[in-house]
This record gives structure tokens, C-alpha cells and sequence, in this order.
């Protein structure tokens, strides 16, 4: 099934001061109008009331983005979609294989080699929690839920799944368990094995670890998140093989905050954003250690979490979220300076919310759910540094 509906909706790109008008501009920072175009993103076939779009990510040339669907009567299910050029979307076929698995929503993706493994989740079982597993695509492109016992990432001691990565020596998933931050690997992307307890990763006597996010990177693998203890202080966490990892704390102006994504940039460096006082903190990650670099969307804003982080080279955009809804912002340089970017259309921060970001070259791909129906954004933006 394909759609292509092209709207315009502001014409030209321009760069002005904020104070300009428009819902949510932040006050004295640069603000970029992209000349918004979008599409519908298809309903797979069924009964589906709207789509719920949660995740994006670009690979092999190709746009790809995950979520869900759901019926009339809330009924929720899995779905997904491709595009090769961020225009027109065809809906990915996805085939559970369990009974919470055809109610899963796609909350994360990640891609390799042009291959597709994705997060899904849905509430079950006697006390709601989540029941969790990976989707694998296979070879005729159909994405796949991966049979797997409960206690693989549910049963007494589960917390969370968080993101997963894929680089050169296989896929990661990062999340945390009932003795703190853990990582599930598989060669394959299908046959994950979790990995919890294990020092330095996990909590100890320094406080309780939180991993949110993770990147392969040339030495091994980069996770990062924050350390619960008298306050909430940012951490990253390196290993070659994600079985002995190594902690370092993330510098900052008062050493609290939360290192919630991360994403590579240009020249081998890797940007880490989360929420810090006032506004969101910025890390650049370079051979083995964190750098501050600054922070963004001050002026005492709440500016609770980072939804969806993507780079194209020096360009970086983040998708943030607060009381006030989505906000979007644009680094032309690896995150050393940042514009706030004007969306074309509202989108709530709640639960039946969601936007999310993918970037290849110039162009700046943006999948929005307000919570009545998912659409597909894309822009031009400006060259990187």
C-alpha cells in the first residue's frame, strides 16, 4: 500500500530570532522554518482506526519507522513502514507470534546491512506489565516477532528494555533490571542473551544505574544513562565485547542531569543529549572520554526527556519533550550551537503522542503522531559546519 499527498506548508527556509511568533518558540534562540512537506502514512490492512508512529531510523539508503496501530476500541497491534526517499511510504508486513505480540507497538528500531530489528511492547499478564521481545527482519523483507521465554526480558526481575544498536559485532539491546543497568547481545539480531549484575555496569555501593541508550562506536560499544544516588548524575558506560564495561561520570556545570541519547556524528565523535538543569545538557564523546560541550532550550523551561536524536554528519536533530508537548531542534555543527525548529503541527507529549527523527544528508525526515493519526514530515536543512 502506497500514499504520496504532498502539503506545503511554509514556503522557503529561513533563519530568524525567536521572539517571532508561533506555538511553543523558545524565547532568544534562532529559529529555523523549514518548508514542511508531508504525507499520510498507510494503515496496514485491517481495521485500524489510526496509526501510532514511535521510532525512525535511516539505513542502506532507505527510510524506515515503527509503532503501531490501533482500532476503535483502542485495540493496539504492530506496524511498521519504508520509504526510499522520505516521501512515499509503503507499509513493512510484521507477523507475531504470540498473543501480546499481535498487540505489540514498535517503540525502537535499529538497522544494519539494510536489516531490520525492532523493540515491541504491550501490557499483559496478571499485573500489566509489559511483555516485551525483538522483531527481526528476514530476507523477503517481512518483520517478524521473536519467540522468547518470559524471563528473557520480563518475569520478577525486569524493569525495562530501553533502545537497542547494531554495529559490526552484532546488536545490543540496553535497558535495566531489578540490579540495575543491563544489555541483552545477539550475533544475529534475533537470539538475544542478557547480560545482568555485571560490575561496573550495574548498581553498586556508588548508587543505582539507569542505561537509556547505546551506540556501537570503533572500540566496542558506547551505553549511556545516569547514576541515582544523593541526586541524578549522567553517566557513560564503554566496553569492546559488552561484557566488562568500564563507568565514567559526564561532566557538566553541577554534575546532575540525565544522559538519555546518544547518536554518532562526523570524524568518529559520538554526541550524548538528556535533560539538565534548565534546559538540555550536550556531550561529545571522542577516544575514551566525555567532553562538556554546553547546554540548550534554557530560560527555565522543564525540559524532562529527549524523545529521538539523529545526525547526518555535523548535522544533529533532537526531538524533545515537556509539559508543553514535542519541541524540535537543529545543530549545524556536532551540537555546539542549536536552533529551535518550528513545527508544522502540535503534537502532545502524552502517551497517545509521539515524534520521532531521521536525518540523511540535508534532509530532515520527521514522523508525527498527535495522537489522531501519524504523518510523515520532511525538509531541507542547512549545510553543516
Amino acid at each position: 500500500m502506497s500514499i504520496r499527498r504532498l502539503i506545503p506548508v511554509v514556503a522557503g527556509l529561513a533563519v530568524v530570532l525567536a521572539g517571532c511568533t508561533g506555538p511553543g518558540a523558545p524565547k532568544a534562540v534562532p529559529l529555523l522554518r523549514p518548508a514542511w512537506q508531508s504525507t499520510v502514512l498507510p494503515a496496514p490492512p485491517g481495521d485500524a482506526d489510526r496509526t501510532m508512529v514511535r521510532d525512525a531510523v535511516t539505513c542502506a539508503g532507505r527510510w524506515y519507522a515503527v509503532g503501531g496501530v490501533a482500532d476503535a476500541a483502542g485495540r493496539s497491534g504492530p506496524a511498521a513502514w519504508a520509504s526510499p526517499d522520505g516521501r512515499e511510504w509503503t507499509v513493512l508486513a510484521t507477523v507475531p507470534s504470540s498473543f501480546h505480540g499481535r498487540r505489540h507497538v514498535l517503540y525502537a528500531v535499529a538497522c544494519r546491512d539494510g536489516r531490520l530489528v525492532a523493540l515491541g511492547a504491550a501490557s499483559g499478564g496478571a499485573h500489566g506489565n509489559p511483555r516485551t521481545a525483538t522483531w527481526s527482519q528476514g530476507s523477503d523483507g517481512v518483520l517478524r516477532e521473536v519467540a522468547a521465554p518470559v524471563g528473557l526480558y520480563g518475569g520478577e526481575r525486569a524493569v525495562s528494555v530501553s533502545r537497542l544498536a547494531a554495529g559490526p559485532g552484532g546488536w545490543l539491546l540496553v535497558g535495566n533490571r531489578v540490579a540495575g543497568a543491563a544489555v541483552w547481545t545477539a550475533p544475529d539480531g534475533e537470539h538475544f542473551t542478557l547480560h545482568e549484575g555485571l560490575p561496573e555496569l550495574a548498581s553498586d555501593g556508588r548508587g543505582r544505574t539507569l542505561a537509556y541508550d547505546a551506540v556501537a562506536v570503533p572500540s566496542g560499544w558506547l551505553a549511556v544513562g545516569v547514576v541515582l544516588a544523593a541526586g541524578v548524575s549522567p553517566v557513560a558506560w564503554t566496553s569492546p565485547d559488552a561484557r566488562v564495561w568500564r563507568r565514567l561520570a559526564l561532566p557538566g556545570a553541577d554534575g546532575r542531569g540525565q544522559a538519555q541519547r546518544v547518536t554518532r556524528t562526523s570524524g568518529g565523535a559520538v554526541l550524548v543529549v538528556g535533560p539538565v538543569s534548565g534546559g538540555f545538557g550536550v556531550w561529545r564523546w571522542a577516544g575514551a572520554e566525555g567532553r562538556w560541550v554546553g547546554s540548550f532550550g534554557g530560560g527555565g523551561a522543564v525540559a524532562p526527556s529527549v524523545r529521538s536524536l539523529a545526525a547526518s554528519g555535523d548535522r544533529v536533530v533532537a526531538a524533545t519533550a515537556d509539559a508543553g508537548g514535542h519541541r524540535l531542534w537543529f545543530s549545524p555543527d556536532a551540537g555546539d550551537s542549536w536552533r529551535f525548529v518550528m513545527l508544522p503541527v502540535e503534537v502532545p507529549s502524552g502517551g497517545d503522542g509521539g515524534l520521532a527523527v531521521a536525518v540523511q544528508e540535508d534532509q530532515l525526515v520527521m514522523l508525527t503522531d498527535p495522537g489522531n493519526g501519524s504523518r510523515a514530515w520532511w525538509g531541507a536543512l542547512p549545510a553543516g559546519s
